[in-house]
């Protein structure tokens, strides 16, 4: 009922568009007529006999008026159920296909796809008065003459709109005669109705289906072939085809009508335009989610064009940051090698005075060896040995001075490159990027650390060298204390000449290579004490 329902609107919106001449959406009460008994191809004249005039000219079509109303029904059938009514190209397509099998021509395929290509420029779809024009213009029926096409438009009309699934001439046999009469046969969704011929004028009964019904196939006699039974509730109707292929379409197309009525299932086009528009949906639905989805990647890919628009603001912030970093650290770099260049320069004439005063020192030493070697031509073996070993024991004493102050200086020098390794190390664990960019500094400051540590080398060959003579020192010490002790007793009555060459201090402040000593005599005795302690205990331990 419902699809009959949206049928009969379709008819009324056509008549009443018609009918609306100012396109007020109203239509006064005596332009319309209301009838009470009448059926759906009567109403539909009625309607069509309502708008056609006003909206298409017939005289230039290659169809009749009637031909054009079986075209304009066919596309009430067909087209959407939203308004203004229009039928789209995959339903014109179906409509077209169905027009050519039913004249006998062949698909021209290429021919509709130009057609489609050019409607879906423009439209995309067509109106009623638009569909019949193309039919009536022959466009896709080309060679064919007016009563094929004519003969076609019916056959589809039959079948789409009057539900024919089959018809043509078959035997009947009689129920009280039993004679056998040639029929022509209309058999639709729920009845198989019989005519005297194919016009359609003379009707002689309907055989009405339903679920119960049955039709089977039975064998020749009475000299008639090909036979069949429709069995119904009330009776039942022997048939007869004219040869075997018929004979099975019939049987076959009648049991699809009674499985149909058996499913409570509509005709089959019915059935089919139904499906056709589920699929259709279903594909602008997918269509719609997959244009949301699409819309949603775009917002989304927005999104992170303008995320990666901030990052790239932030980025250039960050670079900026950073050169003003990196011209503040080159600053600091800068003053940083100033300062060591100085501290350079200043450690430089520091020891060229501590060199002076080497060299003054070497001076004096070796006038006291003069005096010494003097006093040995004096004393003989004794004055020699004596005079050797407080030499030897004021060489040790230097010695261990030297070495002290070798020690400390060596101390202070370590002190110093591990302070310069500590700041590099802290320079260099800042961040990963200024370690890249402090690269050049690094070598700077380890060729500068390479330098302190010859120069650190330097003093060790030296302290080492120190260590040497203190050796040769403390050996000439014991082989002159063994030869004084058959002496002593001469060195009791030279006691007085002694003191007299033993070297005095020349002032309350001692001086190392590099300036005044940095401690006291006593820290001076203690630190000896420690050392002699530290020797014997290598060796002790050799």
């Amino acid at each position: 009922m419902g699809l009959l329902r949206d049928e009969f609107l379709k008819s009324i919106w056509h008549a009443f568009t018609a009918l609306d001449v100012d396109q007020s959406g109203k239509v006064s009460k005596s332009q319309l007529k209301v009838r009470d008994n009448f059926d759906i191809l009567e109403f539909n004249n009625v309607c069509w006999t309502l708008c056609f005039k006003k909206n298409i000219n017939m005289s230039h079509l290659l169809i009749s008026n009637d031909d054009a109303f079986k075209v304009w029904c066919i596309f009430n059938f067909l087209s959407e159920d939203r308004y203004p009514l229009v039928i789209i190209t995959e339903e014109i397509e179906y409509f077209l296909r169905m027009l050519m099998e039913a004249m006998g021509g062949i698909w021209n395929q290429e021919r509709f796809d130009d057609y489609k290509l050019m409607l879906n420029r423009k439209q995309q779809c067509l109106s009623a008065w638009e569909l019949i024009e193309l039919v009536g213009m022959g466009h896709f029926s080309k060679g064919m003459n007016r009563q094929t096409l004519s003969m076609g438009i019916s056959e589809v009309f039959q079948e789409l709109i009057l539900d024919v699934l089959r018809q043509g001439y078959m035997m009947k046999k009689g129920h009280k005669r039993k004679n056998w009469t040639e029929r022509w046969f209309v058999l639709g969704p729920n009845s198989m109705s019989y005519y005297v011929s194919e016009d359609l004028t003379d009707k002689k009964g309907d055989i009405l289906l339903d679920r119960n019904c049955c039709v089977e196939s039975l064998p020749d006699k009475e000299g008639k072939k090909c036979l069949f039974i429709v069995k119904c509730s009330d009776k039942s109707f022997e048939i007869s085809a004219s040869d075997k292929k018929r004979k099975q379409e019939w049987i076959q197309a009648i049991q699809t009508c009674i499985q149909l009525l058996r499913l409570g299932l509509p005709s089959p086009h019915r059935e089919a335009r139904l499906r056709r528009r589920e699929l259709r949906q279903k594909q602008q639905a997918e269509q719609g989610e997959l244009e949301e989805r699409m819309r949603l990647l775009q917002i989304a890919n927005e999104n992170k064009h303008r995320q990666l628009e901030s990052m790239t603001k932030k980025l250039e912030e960050a670079v900026a940051t950073a050169t003003l970093e990196e011209q503040r650290r080159k600053q600091t770099q800068t003053d940083l090698q100033d300062r060591y260049r100085t501290d350079l320069e200043r450690e430089k004439m520091v020891r060229q005075q501590m060199e002076e005063q080497v060299a003054q020192k070497s001076s004096e030493l070796e006038q006291y060896l003069q005096r010494v070697r003097e006093l040995e031509d004096m004393y003989h073996r004794l004055e020699d040995a004596l005079e050797d070993e407080r030499q030897a024991r004021q060489d040790e004493e230097t010695m261990r001075k030297l070495q002290t102050r070798l020690l400390e200086e060596e101390s202070a020098k370590r002190a110093e490159l591990e302070q310069i390794h500590l700041q590099q190390q802290r320079a260099i664990s800042q961040t990963q990027a200024e370690k890249q960019e402090l690269e050049s500094d690094r070598l700077a400051k380890e060729m500068a650390l390479q330098a302190a540590m010859l120069q650190l080398e330097s003093l060790e060959r030296e302290r080492h060298g120190a260590l040497e003579q203190y050796e040769e020192v403390r050996m000439k010490l014991e082989q002159a204390a063994n030869k004084t002790k058959s002496w002593k007793d001469k060195v009791a009555k030279h006691e007085g000449l002694v003191r007299l060459i033993q070297p005095g201090d020349k002032g309350p402040q001692r001086m190392t290579n590099w300036g005044p000593a940095a401690f006291t005599d006593t820290e001076l005795d203690l630190r000896k004490k420690s050392w002699q302690e530290r020797k014997n205990h290598n060796q002790s331990a050799q």
